[in-house]
């Protein structure tokens, strides 16, 4: 579990595809992590991906990455910068929102220009993740904890606005983003249990099964 507030900065400095399976292996230069309490088998979400440490060579941290992996995210496949974050204790703050590090879909950025002190980033996602896009709402772009500041649903997909601050953009690799690029996005955690809890009510309605709600028991 993680929060969306990226702790560093690193760089995606080796990427060698592993013979089998069609993945790659990453070697990360994340030094600026902070690695004394990074252990082998330790989550690290890398642009919003939740990765698997499997080597530690001083301030070098390396992923294997799997094909599917590949397929449903963004920026793992080739060296550059990409926002890194620890997962989450129990006894840290909970600065952003419950983020998973499971992508749920790859946007495309469709403006990202500055206005004002600010830039604004606008972003088309699928179709299928619009009912999880809500104003005020929490989204995860490439790992980091946004709030949604406008919706416009079309026949296209989901346009979504994101007002950024400066220190946002001087802290992660937003800046670099270009119309045209894709992003990963995760939705909001909680929208996702509501939505299956009414997708499960309106099924077990139809079936004259009574709603989750009603059922009891002890385990």
């Amino acid at each position: 579990m993680f929060t969306g507030i990226v702790a560093a900065l690193g760089r995606i400095e080796q990427c060698v595809p592993i013979a089998e399976g069609g993945g790659v292996r990453l070697v990360v230069e994340a030094s600026a992590l902070g690695l004394d309490d990074v252990a082998i088998g330790d989550s690290i979400a890398i642009q919003g991906a939740c990765m698997t440490v499997v080597r530690i060579d001083g301030g070098r941290l390396s992923f294997d990455v799997s094909a599917e992996s590949l397929a449903r995210t963004a920026g793992l496949d080739r060296p550059g910068e990409v926002n890194l974050e620890k997962a989450l204790r129990l006894a840290d703050r909970l600065g952003g929102h419950l983020v998973s590090g499971h992508v749920d879909g790859l946007g495309e950025v469709r403006r990202f220009e500055p206005v004002g002190e600010s830039w604004l980033l606008q972003i088309r996602a699928p179709l299928d993740l619009a009912g999880f896009l809500a104003y005020k709402g929490s989204i995860t772009v490439n790992g980091v904890s946004l709030t949604v500041n406008r919706v416009e649903d079309s026949a296209l997909g989901c346009d979504f606005s994101i007002n950024l601050i400066p220190h946002t953009i001087a802290v992660t690799t937003l800046r670099h983003l270009m119309p045209g690029d894709r992003v990963n996005l995760e939705i909001d955690l909680i929208a996702r249990y509501c939505q299956r809890l009414l997708s499960v009510g309106a099924a077990s309605e139809g079936a004259g099964v009574p709603p989750v709600s009603a059922v009891s028991g002890s385990a």
